[in-house]
């Protein structure tokens, strides 16, 4: 398990508008090296993760960013269920799947 707090932050463009939260190096250092010894990686890179916030769980991935940490992705389903908006410092556990 993966412990990460940091703030859900709104990205705008394109077709809409998505919410995520940044995992630092450190933390993205040890889902590389469980996502290696675990087998080959999904499509950019990705990971496939259960995530954690506020005793919500849901499947998804994160996805690589060239400064070497992970993005993770938090729908509007997610969102109210766990009372977050962006701005919000979170924390979230990921247990890679």
């Amino acid at each position: 398990m993966i412990t990460v707090t940091a703030p859900v932050w709104l990205w705008s463009g394109g077709q809409g508008s998505w919410h995520f939260l940044t995992i630092p190096p450190a933390q993205a250092l040890e889902i590389k090296l469980e996502a290696t010894a675990a087998g080959p990686r999904r499509g950019f890179g990705s990971v496939r993760v259960a995530a954690t916030i506020n005793a919500v769980r849901w499947t998804t991935s994160v996805f690589p960013q060239q400064s070497g940490g992970y993005i993770l992705p938090i729908k509007a389903d997610v969102r109210r269920r766990a009372g977050i908006a962006a701005g919000d410092e979170v924390t979230v556990t990921l247990d890679l799947v």
